[in-house]
């Protein structure tokens, strides 16, 4: 099938060797397993090393930009992205504020659109000595990812605060 204007014709994830379809689709390991879904998107806790409770919100398709979601994908974002940092903000225990950022970059190439709801945890902050952006950076250069056993905790919390939070 050729790909019309409006829709991109995407290979199996397998093939394209995109990590984010092959955790939502399950071909490549999730710990806490997928929190929510939605017609068109999906949330999970970030697999990098932003901190226990950072989750990621992500199109179920593949798509590199926020200038190519449906209008479908583009009407559930604002209320999921409020939702989801609700539930974090919640979730996470010594959380001061709540980071939500596009990120759609791999190897400087657009990579599978994702949104990064991270809670910024005074203990981090305290860590790094930085906030915001800088805090992201430090934290990817530190490297670390958080413990398994701490993310199965924090999801279960997120999906209860999802859950009393679902329209």
């Amino acid at each position: 099938m050729e790909p019309g204007p409006h829709r991109e014709h995407v290979p199996p994830p397998a093939a394209q060797g995109c990590l984010a379809c092959g955790l939502a689709d399950g071909s490549v390991p999730l710990p806490g397993g997928t929190l929510e879904r939605t017609a068109h998107w999906t949330v999970e806790h970030c697999v990098g090393p932003f901190g226990v409770g950072t989750l990621v919100v992500k199109p179920l398709r593949h798509v590199t930009g926020v200038h190519a979601l449906s209008a479908g994908e583009s009407a559930e974002l604002g209320p999921l992205l409020t939702r989801v940092a609700a539930a974090a903000r919640a979730a996470v225990d010594d959380c001061e504020q709540v980071y939500v950022c596009l990120w759609s970059h791999a190897g400087r190439v657009p990579g599978h659109l994702h949104f990064v709801v991270q809670p910024a945890r005074a203990a981090d902050l305290d860590r790094h000595g930085v906030h915001g952006p800088a805090l992201q950076a430090a934290m990817a250069a530190e490297g670390a990812g958080p413990d398994a056993a701490a993310v199965a905790a924090v999801c279960a919390r997120v999906r209860r605060e999802m859950a009393r939070r679902r329209p």
